[in-house]
């Protein structure tokens, strides 16, 4: 152990604790146990002591749990693990009840089980700075804040005011903590905490005892048995449960663990808040969340998939071509990002109508509090509308955004490709057309590459990069930098029709027409889908996206000379045909699809049924949930065994921030591994003999298995 909790006692006798861990970050694991432990018995033991500053010397104040142990945490460990959830919990209660105030100098990031040392503290000052998050947001890795976050919370704001913290894991910058009650005070600069923290100890010499320590302490808001709770607590499962559809342990823990924190004494509770982090960790969907949103997210965020010798670059100046919902959504990110950009449509009213698309954000944004009239005013003079290909000159990256036609994209490539600065880069915002047979078109195919946004663009976090045959490195670290630049995560992939995304997600709209074409009623297959933990079932997912989009991508393959490539598609092409060409129902926004829609929602059309309903046709839920599932995690493994994925990473992340994988599998990939590489195989064999090949378990499943692997 080479990590110091520093102490330093001054000559008014307080003490600065000054954490400073082996790792690159101050963490929750056995130093922290033993450093902690033995900083509060010299606190104890200290003689004219007269108060406490925790202070950090990291960037981060404190990155909370480690969650390499967390992941290798078993049945056989839960008592344990149990007990070292006590023992942080014990040495933070010792703190607390210091003879003397302590203070926590926050001067970087206090998440998790950071900011749950913060809240042993009897005062928090931060550093009011962007880089500067505070919050507990362990219920997106599946977990709870178990040391002592969801008691103290509770006991701190009361348990309808703490449950946005606790139960969506909300995170807030210093002033937005400040006005909640997280914290007491701010500074300016990171060098005034400790003199800050120490002028209040000074100034607060009896401020020793935490509200929950306190004689007649009362909850605010009022304890479990109040009735000004009633509403919320009758409320709030019924709430959790709508949301999570009983696949989410963690938020309906921490629910039960923030009850019970109004129900019971202070320590007892902290009891049974550690019995519930022990629940949580053994649990599949805890290992699934972590994996993937953490360790996965981070390596694909710190640039695993980007080429390491080419220097980072930034965008300057982004052209955009089409300024459609695609076109005038990657112009406000990117404008928002500081970029110049020229938008650019067939006619300037086009490009203004597109631009508009951002002033109409942007006050949303003001009336919320979330912007201002110079910041709104200052993003709309990056964008500029235009129907001039010569505006397009030195542009770092132009993007094109226009229908998924490959005569047009081929069109306005050589119209103006030549506008780009040297070394400019350009991309296809296409979901499905090659790079690599675009690229033809090029006079520099080395510079080309496929850029492929999701909708709505300004609240999807996912870029999916398509790396042609001739595509560069330069290239394709460019588009890597523009994605981060934009504050999106990008994964990258090799190309074939369709990528990763647009290919996977065609299955599980495949796969819906299919159990409808047999005979199912729809409104069970698409609740059925929301059952699984997708968003929204296959069949209204379908409407939205538009089967007349389908119908028209089926053409322009057609055109191209792709048939098939993935498996037999005629049941879709029949589905298609029954309702675009013959009824005229392209989607949502095209006469209506599966569902007809109107002011009070949507109701089922009724040609459906009649078409395709079979009353006496049934087969099991778990079967139709299976085949929904199944198709997709199937066509990502063929993915990533024919090397258009590139990376499980790559896949687990794209799978659920492009196409609505359900976040507690961890992935489609990730998925496997819980579920069982085995099990996974077993259970295709058992689909593919009741519904046919398609649920073939690829030989990629076998090699894991054969070499005792699991995909990481």
């Amino acid at each position: 152990m080479t990590g110091t909790f520093e102490y330093d006692k001054d000559a008014d006798g307080i003490v600065t604790v000054t954490m400073n861990m082996s790792g690159p970050v101050n963490a929750m694991n056995d130093e922290y146990e033993q450093l902690m432990g033995d900083a509060v018995s010299k606190l104890e033991a200290e003689e004219g002591l007269k108060g406490v500053v925790l202070a950090s010397a990291k960037k981060v104040f404190f990155a909370g749990g480690d969650l390499n142990s967390l992941l290798a945490v078993g049945p056989e460990d839960a008592e344990r693990f149990f007990q070292s959830a006590e023992q942080i919990k014990s040495q933070l209660r010792r703190l607390e009840k210091l003879p003397v105030p302590v203070v926590a100098a926050i001067n970087g990031a206090a998440l998790g089980g950071g900011f749950e040392i913060c809240l042993a503290c009897n005062h928090r000052i931060a550093w009011d700075d962007r880089s500067v998050q505070i919050g507990l947001p362990e219920v997106s890795l599946g977990l709870l804040p178990g040391g002592g976050g969801v008691v103290r919370m509770v006991n701190l704001l009361g348990l309808e005011a703490a449950s946005p913290f606790l139960l969506e894991g909300k995170k807030v910058s210093p002033d937005q903590a400040l006005s909640a009650g997280l914290i007491h005070a701010t500074v300016d600069s990171a060098d005034e905490l400790v003199p800050a923290a120490k002028a209040w100890l000074k100034d607060n010499p009896d401020e020793h005892t935490q509200p929950w320590d306190q004689k007649g302490h009362k909850i605010p808001g009022g304890n479990a048995s109040s009735p000004k709770l009633a509403q919320f607590m009758v409320g709030a499962p019924t709430m959790l449960s709508q949301k999570t559809r009983g696949l989410m342990p963690a938020p309906v823990e921490i629910l039960d663990v923030a009850v019970n924190a109004a129900r019971l004494d202070f320590d007892t509770a902290l009891t049974v808040e550690s019995r519930g982090l022990t629940k949580l960790a053994l649990t599949p969907e805890a290992k699934n969340m972590i994996t993937t949103f953490f360790f996965q997210l981070n390596r694909i965020n710190s640039g695993a998939s980007r080429p390491k010798d080419v220097p980072r670059k930034q965008v300057k100046k982004l052209g955009i071509l089409g300024a459609g919902m695609m076109g005038q959504g990657i112009a406000y990110v990117s404008a928002k990002a500081g970029m110049d950009v020229v938008l650019k449509d067939i006619s300037v009213e086009a490009a203004e109508k597109g631009k508009a698309y951002s002033e109409t954000l942007l006050d949303k944004a003001i009336k919320r509090g979330r912007s201002t009239e110079d910041k709104k005013q200052a993003l709309l003079d990056r964008i500029h509308p235009t129907a001039s290909n010569d505006d397009l000159a030195g542009c770092d990256l132009i993007i094109e955004a226009v229908f998924e036609n490959i005569e047009l994209k081929n069109k306005i490539l050589r119209e103006t490709e030549s506008q780009l600065a040297d070394g400019g880069v350009w991309g296809s915002n296409t979901s499905t057309l090659p790079i690599t047979q675009l690229a033809e078109a090029s006079e520099k195919p080395d510079n080309f590459i496929g850029i492929h946004f999701f909708s709505p663009v300004d609240k999807m976090p996912l870029v999916e990069i398509i790396r042609g045959d001739k595509t560069s490195d330069e290239t394709l670290a460019l588009a890597f930098d523009y994605t981060q630049q934009i504050k999106k995560t990008p994964i990258v992939v090799n190309d074939s029709l369709g990528f990763f995304t647009s290919r996977t997600f065609g299955t599980y709209l495949d796969e819906g027409a299919r159990l409808v074409h047999e005979g199912l009623h729809p409104l069970r297959v698409d609740n059925l889908g929301k059952a699984v933990g997708f968003p929204v079932g296959p069949l209204t997912v379908h409407d939205e996206v538009s089967q007349e989009l389908t119908r028209k991508a089926n053409e322009t393959w057609a055109e191209m000379g792709v048939t098939d490539q993935w498996g037999d598609g005629s049941i879709m092409r029949e589905m298609i045909d029954f309702l675009v060409v013959q009824n005229g129902r392209g989607g949502r926004h095209h006469n209506g699809g599966y569902f007809d829609y109107n002011e009070a929602g949507k109701t089922l059309w009724p040609g459906l049924l009649d078409r395709f309903h079979k009353a006496d046709h049934n087969i099991p839920d778990q079967d139709i949930k299976d085949r929904l599932l199944f198709r997709q995690v199937i066509e990502t493994l063929k993915c990533l065994q024919t090397g258009v994925l590139r990376t499980v990473a790559d896949g687990n992340i794209g799978s659920i921030m492009g196409i609505g994988a359900p976040a507690h599998t961890g992935g489609y990939l990730q998925f496997i591994n819980t579920y069982g590489l085995q099990r996974f195989a077993d259970r295709c064999a058992e689909l593919e003999a009741a519904y046919g090949e398609r649920f073939s378990c690829p030989q990629i499943v076998q090699d894991k298995i054969s070499a005792d692997e699991t995909f990481a």
